[in-house]
Parts: structure tokens; C-alpha cells; sequence
């Protein structure tokens, strides 16, 4: 079942929170940016620049915009990739309990 915006806003808020994460003024790109939000735009600046026609400065400014985008976007699947590994060893360690139970 799909999440609701409201519902993927809170989870996001609740992983920033559980991993003290806080705004860095130094990242224009922001932590607050979600994961699609920053996807979305990373794929309009790469479109940007595989269309040409912008001045060098502007190029590099985009290409940066770029670098900062994919680092959230990595930020992002980082921690998914540890929730998902966690909630897989939680689960093994569930399973192993129950097998090595004694039966009553």
C-alpha cells in the first residue's frame, strides 16, 4: 500500500530525527530536501546540461547544484539501506529465537 505524502512527510521527519541529523548552512541543497524532491531535481540539472546552450559559469554552477543533489539523494538510500538492514537483522533474530525455544 502507498504511503500518503502526510504519512512519508512524518517518516522522513522521524529519520531525520533518529539520525540527529540537522540542517547544515553550508549544504545549499539542504537536508530537508526528501529523497524524490532532490531526484526530481537532479534529473532536471543533468537535463539542463545535456541540453546545452548555457554559459560556462552557469554550467558549473548547475554541475555543483548536481554534486549536492546526489549527495542527498546518497544520504537518503544510505539510511534506507540501514533500516532495511536492521529490520532484516531484527527479523533473523526473531526467527532464531523462536527455533532455538525449547518446546513446552
Amino acid at each position: 500500500m502507498a504511503k500518503t505524502d502526510e504519512q512519508a512527510e512524518r517518516a522522513e521527519r522521524a529519520e531525520r530525527g533518529e539520525r540527529g541529523e540537522q540542517a547544515d548552512p553550508g549544504d545549499r541543497a539542504g537536508t530537508t530536501l526528501g529523497y524524490e524532491q532532490a531526484r526530481d531535481e537532479l534529473v532536471e540539472v543533468v537535463r539542463r546540461l545535456e541540453a546545452g546552450g548555457t554559459s560556462l559559469e552557469e554550467s558549473l554552477a548547475l554541475w555543483e547544484r548536481g554534486e549536492e543533489l546526489a549527495k542527498v539523494c546518497r544520504r537518503w538510500l544510505e539510511g534506507a539501506r540501514a533500516r532495511l538492514d536492521a529490520a532484516l537483522a531484527e527479523e533473523a533474530d526473531a526467527e532464531e529465537g523462536a527455533e532455538s525455544a525449547p518446546e513446552s
